[in-house]
């Protein structure tokens, strides 16, 4: 249904999160006055207009709601078909030119930043600081107007990254202590204390949260090898083999997911730095043998087993949920650039994928 002008002002004041008195403070108008706009009782007088797409940051047309529906349902689908395409040069085509078309989008705001700054790691001081006023002003854009929690601690990091890039380290470091949980205070051990010990909302929090851990330790075990100074990169790979071996070994002894969640995470991790960061292809397609081979396991597994389904698709959009083998088998037969695409020209690769498709 198309929204009224009272209803947009509603959904915008209510996105903003400031009250009725503090709008009707702003326009000069009574509190009464608001609360009949957005019941649809009246409507503001037309020199107040400009004033309120001012104040919210929108256009007249956003304002009046006009196509608002319709606006909306474009910016969801940009958002998939950026995340598509991701870090890539066609990634960054899409989210500046929706950065540009759909600036007061906090969502929008969010990836076009992250774009630009390089992602979550590993950013270059240089860009971070030669954008550092645009990325500041998205921020300050962020922190006050938007009430998705993510996205806040998301700006709270850009801005301790641009501080680190400064050499203000130290500055950086506070904003991490003040503004983040420890690891011990997260939702997750949260929502597990909150139940008690020998029920089933218990066991099944407990197990989700044995995922999630899982998958992030393996991954952190994954840069540990990859990035040890003392290891050559034939070294690197050898480990990357004998440690998946090992872990699909005890997840075939013993029926425990837990140990396929650790294969498939850390398989992945070391198949991506090798294919990325000068891994020869003889490496890259072993490791992707095991890597594949787990998560076509860990894929069909998901389907019985709810608190690992939960765990997958609760870190991912919802575009990408139960979607873990397929997109992992799409991103690898069909890349078109880069390294992923030469190796495509490989018999032995091309081997490797044709034995994973059905």
């Amino acid at each position: 249904m198309k929204m009224t002008i009272g209803t947009n002002i509603k959904r915008l004041r209510t996105a903003k999160n400031i009250t009725q008195e503090q709008l009707s403070e702003a326009m000069s108008v009574t509190c009464a006055a608001v609360s009949k706009w957005e019941r649809g009782e009246s409507y503001p007088d037309i020199t107040l207009l400009q004033p309120l797409a001012y104040y919210f940051g929108v256009t007249l047309d956003e304002l009046m709601g006009y196509d608002q529906e319709k606006v909306q349902a474009e910016i969801e689908d940009v958002l998939v078909l950026y995340r598509k395409h991701g870090n890539t040069q066609k990634g960054r085509e899409i989210i500046v030119k929706a950065y540009r078309d759909y600036p007061n989008d906090y969502f929008i705001m969010h990836h076009y930043m992250w774009n630009i700054g390089g992602d979550l790691a590993d950013n270059d001081p240089a860009v971070l600081i030669a954008h550092k006023e645009e990325f500041f002003a998205i921020c300050d854009k962020i922190l006050e107007g938007c009430t998705e929690e993510t996205l806040r601690l998301n700006a709270w990091n850009m801005r301790a990254k641009i501080l680190h890039a400064e050499g203000k380290t130290e500055e950086a470091l506070e904003i991490y202590k003040t503004k983040f949980a420890d690891w011990y205070t997260t939702c997750d051990q949260k929502n597990e204390q909150l139940f008690a010990k020998g029920t089933d909302e218990y066991y099944y929090h407990v197990r989700k949260n044995m995922y999630d851990l899982v998958d992030f330790a393996a991954d952190k075990l994954g840069r540990t090898v990859f990035f040890n100074p003392s290891l050559s990169m034939e070294e690197k790979a050898d480990r990357a083999l004998q440690y998946g071996k090992l872990m699909l070994d005890a997840f075939e002894k013993t029926g425990e997911d837990f140990f396929l969640v650790l294969a498939q995470s850390f398989l992945g991790r070391m198949e991506n730095d090798l294919c990325y960061r000068g891994g020869s292809d003889e490496a890259v397609i072993a490791v992707m043998d095991k890597n594949l081979y787990a998560a076509k396991l860990l894929s069909q597994h998901m389907k019985e087993n709810q608190p690992l389904r939960k765990s997958y698709n609760g870190r991912r959009p919802a575009e990408m949920h139960d979607k873990l083998f397929e997109r992992l088998m799409d991103s690898h037969s069909h890349a078109t650039g880069g390294r992923r695409a030469e190796l495509l020209q490989n018999p032995a690769y091309t081997e490797v994928l044709n034995k994973y498709i059905d």
